[in-house]
């Protein structure tokens, strides 16, 4: 079934798409030919070569400063945007508000639509949902720990066990400001933590 809306109106499509690996072998050809196909001006898409994971993603802040009120920002697929459900629902809430609309292809997602906002309102739910569950295993976590003699403070080390958890909240999208304070712990100290593990701290917020 084709995408067009033969009652929508846009000042401009812009299309952004996103591989995760430099390597040959993983090409934009099926979200290009995706976002053409809908209208999109191949001169308005915008592209990345990197993990969702990272957020220093240059063709993706391209396409956020390209956009202007009245444009519709279009992906094949939610998960070529957002690196997490609370990124994604930033970077769509952000758009919101510059009078900019999103669609996603794949999964039939239009802003501009009641079905759209409905859906998106599910995802916010789900994003509270995940922040709550990652909280839950932070608190667990530490008493864990704390019943094998470790306490919080503000260690000038991070053991292994807190680590775990630390990684696990980075990845689910929480930020290094927000670990920081769950663990009362220094940014300098979380970033010498990331490094002894040998990860990037520019490459996970």
């Amino acid at each position: 079934m084709s995408e067009n809306n033969s009652n929508e109106v846009f000042r401009m499509k812009v299309g952004y798409m996103r591989v995760s690996s430099e390597s040959e072998r993983q090409t934009t050809d099926l979200q290009k030919d995706a976002l053409i196909q809908i209208g999109v001006d191949p001169r308005n898409i915008f592209e990345d070569r990197a993990s969702g994971a990272k957020d220093n993603r240059l063709g993706l802040e391209k396409a956020l400063a390209f956009l202007q009120p009245g444009d519709c920002l279009i992906v094949w697929k939610l998960d070529r945007l957002g690196r997490s459900i609370s990124h994604l629902l930033s970077i769509v809430n952000d758009l919101n508000k510059q009078g900019i609309a999103f669609r996603s292809l794949t999964e039939h997602i239009d802003t501009t639509t009641a079905n759209g906002e409905l859906l998106f309102n599910i995802f916010a739910s789900l994003a509270q949902y995940e922040r709550a569950l990652i909280k839950e295993r932070v608190i667990a976590g530490l008493a864990a720990a704390k019943k094998r003699g470790r306490k919080g403070g503000r260690p000038r080390l991070i053991d292994q066990e807190k680590m775990d958890i630390i990684l696990e909240s980075l990845k689910a999208g929480t930020s290094k400001a927000s670990i920081c304070r769950t663990f009362s712990i220094k940014r300098s100290t979380l970033y010498d933590a990331l490094n002894k593990h040998v990860i990037s701290a520019q490459d996970i917020s």
